[in-house]
């Protein structure tokens, strides 16, 4: 009797541990779900690895910051960022095109706004969590060469920003504090990331 009633007590610590566990990760994985459907990505593959294509990567990435700002300064939302870009797709794409023919280079250029994977990005004092993001994508040439990103919303990667948690403070509202720590700490979280990516790989069947 006294070993049933053992087995019946470590049962129930189980199950109140597995309840208490199965609570905080539904929270996490909304507060997560709630930062990946937050933040609208710039990612700027080059054509190749070879060090011309890279440079034109980065000079395509700095025209593109510089002569976009005003488009997306009034966004207040990913939503917003994403009509905006999608508005101005063309536009985009012009600015892409012109830089690289001014430095000999033509190459096609395909600009989109799409979802796509991302690994975990660090940026600054903060690191992205891997996840569907949607994202303006501008690739050159065959776009197989190592990219570039940086996030459009909240504007981290404008030309103005600086300092990464200054710009998210005055973004006052875009991260809660739950999502804000998953964002500078998250070590603190690897192990509900590693069950929420074992998760989208069983979802995805990859």
């Amino acid at each position: 009797m006294k070993n049933k009633s053992s087995i019946t007590e470590l049962s129930i610590i189980i199950g109140m541990a597995l309840a208490v566990f199965c609570a905080g990760f539904c929270d996490f994985a909304d507060e997560y779900r709630d930062i990946t459907e937050t933040v609208f990505r710039l990612h700027i593959p080059a054509n190749s690895d070879s060090p011309e294509d890279q440079e034109l990567k980065l000079k395509v990435r700095d025209a593109v910051l510089n002569e976009t700002a005003d488009i997306f300064k009034d966004s207040l939302s990913a939503e917003d960022a994403v009509a905006a870009a999608e508005e101005n797709l063309a536009h985009i794409q012009e600015i892409a095109e012109r830089t690289l023919r001014e430095n000999n280079c033509f190459l096609p250029v395909k600009c989109e706004v799409t979802e796509m994977i991302f690994d975990d990005r660090v940026y600054d004092s903060i690191t992205m969590p891997a996840g569907r993001y949607s994202a303006l994508r501008i690739s050159i040439g065959s776009g197989q060469g190592k990219n570039w990103w940086c996030v459009m919303f909240p504007p981290l990667c404008l030309p103005a920003v600086t300092d990464v948690d200054d710009a998210l403070n005055k973004c006052g509202g875009t991260f809660t504090e739950e999502e804000l720590d998953i964002l500078h700490d998250p070590e603190n979280y690897e192990c509900k990331f590693y069950f929420l990516e074992l998760f989208r790989k069983l979802k995805d069947g990859s």
